[in-house]
């Protein structure tokens, strides 16, 4: 998930606190710091990321139906141009 420097860097940051605070200080500034660290790595909230992830499946369904769409249309079968008359020549220049 992090990387080693962000972690090396947390713990640190963490060791310098401990040195040299009392335990409040601590966990206030260990709260502001990895609140930081969070803000730099541009997270999302996991609401976000499910809103997100349902985005995507439809939009691969919806490729996915357009790509069959298409290759119907560039490759039509046998039995669909069986199925569909033909007009000929003498069709469209008949008169009534």
């Amino acid at each position: 998930m992090l990387n080693q420097k962000v972690l090396d860097e947390i713990v640190t940051k963490v060791n310098e606190l401990l040195a040299q605070s009392p335990v409040k200080d601590v966990e206030k500034n260990l709260r502001v710091m990895l609140s930081g660290m969070f803000t730099r790595l541009d997270l999302v909230t996991r609401d976000e990321f499910e809103v997100q992830q349902e985005v995507l499946k439809r939009t691969r369904e919806k490729l996915t139906m357009l790509e069959a769409r298409i290759a119907g249309l560039e490759n039509p079968t046998k039995s669909d141009s069986l199925d569909t008359p033909v007009e000929t020549l003498d069709d469209l220049t008949e008169t009534e």
